[in-house]
């Protein structure tokens, strides 16, 4: 018996492993289906279905689509300078932040000092802080009685010069990150193999290294346009009634306005930009994947040797304590501008105006739906980079990947009036729930987890999986026994940048945070939005608690960092 079923396997062999490959090629395109489920219904209810609403709200009228109405803004002067200026200034802060963060990415990437690893977690604070706060920080250094204001009676914030600066700030760990953290996997015995053959230190690095750095360059340089192209909280808080972008100009006509016909075109000008920019960074990503041979990072830096090497090392201290120390600074020394701190007590106290309840409790309701957000965007965004692992994933998934990276480019201005729109009756009337703001927030932070964790799922060795399947593992024990224990880390790093991106998340919670339940951004904005020196200081102090939040959540987020849990 035992004979004849050994002959017959034998005889068998090729047969049941063709037989077997497509059976289990059909369970594994079923189960990444499965996994794609929640998060493309998320999407569908909450993302494309809000912003298709305000759409058709907008452009359908009696009944009848008026897509003439496109044309009509288009032709509008004021229309045509909100777009020269929302590209204008996108363009020129782009290249303004790599002109000044390159060099920074070159010392973090080949130079070992004392301090680095504090100095990068102080370059990377402005990323995860919310715009208003980087907004208001510019207005503590060069706005109305800010310190360039007493020194030289010199103000910036009605200036584009403000705009940019606070674009660089801002962005500045992008460029660092990105193009640094390739950079120190470049191996430099390639441009020193070029130096000796007789090519000059300008020349290597010219035809050996930039090459090679160039798909980051262009991704960091993608990534930049695409936060400041969508720039929303700094233009508003810095720009005055100057300047606007597609972002401010849509809540304008949104919430002042209320013309919806023309926020719906801007709208779709935003939307079909914001395609553009991601199919081109989508193409830089994947050639970054490919095309290059890397070392580890660590035997890449060393200690500067010569006057040139410190001195380039001086300059980069330089700017990153004038560009991102000094703003966060003046923040924090205006808070305390009233004796006893008195801007923090007021914080306790009703005034009837803005606020139904004491603006110190924003503190409590931001965190809540923080927590809230996180806990979503974390299980949507697992299920989803769970779901892209494999890389011969068809034109579907990759179509996927790019829907979960929208809601970075899309206006959340547009998606959160969106919810008061299409959330307002059964099954699905949300309007005075207070999940609504965490379900806006989510839409921010699930891309986070989705960059963080997918290139460590992709490290996992395949056949780890595979060995577990064929042990009868089912495929929810093979993701906790296999997967699980190797991404636990970054699982935990993408938690905290969803956290951190929720805490500060404006633009479409604006729309939707009750007055009895204000999140920290948009009391800032309400009292930045009201005269007196006393509002303005509580701004200031309101900005400078949120600002520590966001700066211990990155410090956790430092000590949980591994090379392998996504560039920031």
């Amino acid at each position: 018996m035992d004979l004849a079923r050994t002959e017959v396997s034998h005889e068998g062999t090729q047969p049941v492993k063709q037989a077997v490959r497509p059976a289990r090629t059909v369970r594994g395109s079923a189960a990444r289906l499965g996994l794609m489920a929640v998060p493309v219904a998320f999407f569908a209810v909450f993302f494309a279905y809000p912003v298709a609403a305000i759409v058709a709200r907008g452009l359908k009228i009696d009944g009848a689509w008026q897509f003439g109405r496109i044309g009509d803004v288009l032709a509008q002067s004021d229309v045509r300078h909100v777009l020269w200026f929302t590209t204008w200034q996108a363009l020129a802060s782009t290249g303004l932040t790599l002109l000044v963060a390159l060099p920074g990415a070159y010392v973090f990437a080949r130079f070992d000092f004392p301090g680095k690893q504090v100095l990068r977690a102080v370059v990377t604070v402005p990323f995860v802080l919310p715009t208003v706060v980087v907004g208001t920080a510019f207005l503590a250094l060069a706005g109305r009685g800010g310190l360039f204001d007493e020194l030289w009676g010199l103000r910036l914030d009605t200036t584009v010069w403000a705009i940019l600066l606070a674009h660089v700030f801002f962005n500045y760990a992008v460029v660092v990150r990105t193009v640094g953290g390739l950079w120190s996997q470049l191996d430099p015995r390639q441009e020193e193999a070029a130096r000796m053959l007789g090519a000059s230190r300008t020349r290597a690095w010219r035809q050996v290294t930039l090459p090679a750095l160039a798909p980051a360059v262009a991704a960091a340089a993608l990534m930049v346009f695409l936060f400041t192209f969508t720039s929303f909280g700094v233009v508003q808080i810095l720009g005055g009634p100057t300047f606007s972008t597609l972002e401010v100009e849509i809540y304008r006509q949104t919430s002042q306005v209320f013309d919806l016909s023309t926020a719906a075109v801007l709208t779709l000008v935003q939307f079909a930009a914001v395609v553009a920019v991601l199919a081109v960074h989508a193409w830089t990503v994947r050639r970054r994947e490919t095309a290059l041979r890397l070392v580890d990072a660590a035997t890449t830096a060393r200690r500067p040797r010569g006057a040139g090497q410190w001195a380039l090392l001086a300059g980069v201290l330089g700017v990153i304590a004038v560009l991102l120390v000094l703003p966060l600074a003046v923040l924090v020394q205006r808070s305390l501008g009233a004796p006893g701190f008195g801007y923090y007590r007021a914080l306790t106290r009703e005034d009837g105006g803005a606020f139904l309840v004491p603006p110190i409790e924003a503190i409590g309701n931001s965190l809540q739906y923080a927590v809230a957000a996180t806990a979503l965007a974390v299980l949507i965004g697992a299920l989803a980079a769970t779901a892209l692992t494999r890389r011969d994933a068809g034109r579907f998934v990759r179509g996927f990947d790019a829907l979960l990276m929208l809601p970075l480019g899309v206006s959340a201005v547009t998606v959160g009036f969106g919810f008061l729109i299409a959330l307002d009756e059964p099954p699905l009337d949300l309007r005075s729930s207070w999940i609504l703001v965490p379900l806006a927030q989510a839409l921010v932070g699930v891309p986070f987890v989705v960059r963080t964790m997918l290139p460590v799922l992709r490290a996992v060795d395949g056949r780890l999986r595979e060995a577990a399947a064929v042990l009868g593992a089912s495929p929810w024990r093979v993701w906790r026994e296999v997967d699980l224990p190797m991404v636990r880390r970054a699982l935990l790093v993408a938690a905290g940048f969803a956290f951190a991106v929720s805490l500060g998340e404006f633009g479409a919670t604006v729309f939707i945070a009750r007055p009895d339940n204000p999140t920290l951004p948009v009391a800032v904005a309400r009292l930045l939005g009201r005269p007196g020196d006393m509002n303005y200081g509580q701004a200031m102090a309101l900005s400078t608690i949120l600002m520590l939040v966001c700066a211990v959540a990155l410090v956790v987020l430092e000590r949980l960092r591994t090379d392998r849990s996504g560039e920031f």
